[in-house]
């Protein structure tokens, strides 16, 4: 399932709000490292991980990282396959960027079927860090792919539900445009005044 998250990216205030509501969240989760899946997680991940001072591990799809491609610890690149809606891809990231016992933030753009959070859940336990928490922008509670993720927390900004008064797209083909930069805004306002 796709979802158009870019005219959030398109409008700075609304962009720098979503950063701001999860640097704010995550901020004093004493998390060290911050995973990021690539293409879309990278949107967010880096600029969360220069915020709460952890370092950014990118997730890759195959064979982006140099490397050998092997099973858990015995290579410098390691992958872990997942299934999609329309098959499978794979999970790839450096053995090194991870050490046992770091507290890890997962960062993605969505979770749908949850296939890619449950595979980076996976690639982290491997190298025996522990996932603090999975963060997402957008979440389909419909497909229940929170449910994939071995009791892990999931932190979901916003769901179709929430914002049936923004424009958007044909939601039968799985394509949602987000132009939600009022309400996400609001949210952001109000969840910082919360915090105050």
């Amino acid at each position: 399932m796709f979802q158009d998250i870019t005219t959030l990216l398109l409008d700075h205030t609304t962009f720098q709000d979503t950063v701001d509501i999860f640097v704010d969240r995550y901020r004093n989760m004493d998390a060290g490292i911050a995973i990021e899946i690539e293409a879309r997680g990278f949107m967010f991940g880096p600029s969360i991980a220069l915020a709460i001072g952890a370092k950014f591990v990118p997730f890759r799809k195959p064979r982006k990282l140099p490397g050998i491609r092997t099973e858990c610890h015995t290579g410098k690149v390691i992958c872990e396959e997942y299934e999609l809606e329309y098959g499978t891809d794979c999970l790839e990231m450096q053995v090194d960027a991870v050490q046992q016992g770091d507290r890890a933030l997962i960062v993605d753009d969505l979770v749908a079927t949850g296939g890619t959070l449950s595979a980076a859940i996976r690639l982290l336990e491997c190298m025996g860090a522990q996932v603090v928490e999975c963060g997402c922008v957008v979440g389909l509670p419909e497909v229940k792919g929170q449910c994939r993720l071995n009791g892990k927390p999931v932190y979901i900004l916003v769901e179709p539900r929430e914002i049936d008064n923004c424009h958007r797209a044909d939601i039968s083909s799985g394509i949602l445009n987000v132009p939600c930069s009022g309400w996400l805004a609001e949210r952001g306002k109000q969840q910082h005044e919360m915090k105050a």
